[in-house]
């Protein structure tokens, strides 16, 4: 955890550091530092090696926090809503699938905004219905730690990663659905959760990703690979701004992620 040139070592007052304890979050000098799976720790948080930590409750999140988790479901929200597939099963909203909806022969014909507008349809009540409440409940968990602009630059870089999952797999098969982007967020939540000293296994995210893995490989008509595609895909970007932030180059996370977003979109025009 980086800070500020002007803090001290909280047990040596006259030097000043850029270095906190990963698990306390107190600066420390070289002397301080104990090396640890999950970053520097201090003396008395490195003798308690049987402490279990778990993330904070987000129940007190406001608004104000996840602009960015809001702005999405609230276009996922209208998009469906516009496309008329309002019963559970689906069905209609024909022509709005047919302009956005992600389809290889069509994205191979320059329909290129497909590669992010399927992300964005949903084709029936319950579809949309799972995907916006994992993605509240990520957004409320990842938004406020990542940042608003980092949240949505891995959202992003996860839905054309799905998008090219898909039609590395199905480049014949009409693909809509956040799922890709959302099993992105999972595994920029999983990279996120360990950066920060908590124990991935407790705090519920392998359970998560687990399931849903599972759940794709079982149920009828899932795009097994724009699920797989976005998880690579957000791990990825999650572990991009990591780098980014141990070796302290913000932008290095940024490029890193859209280098990827231009490779997932040259890789799906590759394949089809």
């Amino acid at each position: 955890m980086a800070t500020t040139a002007q803090d001290v070592c909280y047990r040596h007052p006259g030097r000043e550091t850029r270095v906190a304890c990963s698990s306390c979050g107190r600066p420390i000098c070289p002397d301080c530092m104990t090396p640890s799976p999950v970053g520097m720790r201090c003396p008395e948080c490195s003798r308690q090696t049987t402490q279990v930590r778990r993330l904070p409750a987000t129940s007190a999140v406001g608004a104000e926090a996840i602009p960015v988790t809001i702005a999405l479901i609230v276009v996922n929200v209208i998009l469906f809503l516009a496309s008329g597939r309002m019963s559970f099963g689906g069905g209609g909203g024909d022509a709005l699938f047919r302009e956005l909806a992600l389809w290889g022969p069509a994205v191979e014909q320059g329909d290129w905004w497909r590669l992010v507008t399927g992300g964005f349809l949903h084709g029936g009540f319950l579809h949309i219905a799972f995907n916006m409440y994992l993605l509240w409940i990520l957004g409320r968990e990842l938004e406020p730690v990542m940042g608003s602009v980092r949240f949505a630059v891995v959202y992003l870089t996860a839905l054309l990663g799905g998008s090219f999952g898909a039609l590395l797999l199905e480049p014949l098969a009409v693909t809509v659905g956040a799922s890709g982007a959302v099993f992105g967020l999972m595994g920029a939540t999983l990279v996120e959760i360990h950066r920060r000293g908590f124990d991935p296994l407790r705090s519920g995210i392998m359970a998560l990703i687990g399931l849903n893995l599972v759940l794709s490989f079982v149920l009828p008509n899932i795009s097994i690979g724009g699920h797989v595609g976005g998880l690579l895909a957000g791990l990825a970007a999650g572990l991009l701004f990591r780098v980014a932030d141990e070796r302290r180059v913000p932008l290095l996370g940024y490029v890193g992620c859209g280098l990827l977003s231009a490779g997932c979109v040259a890789a799906s025009f590759a394949v089809i």
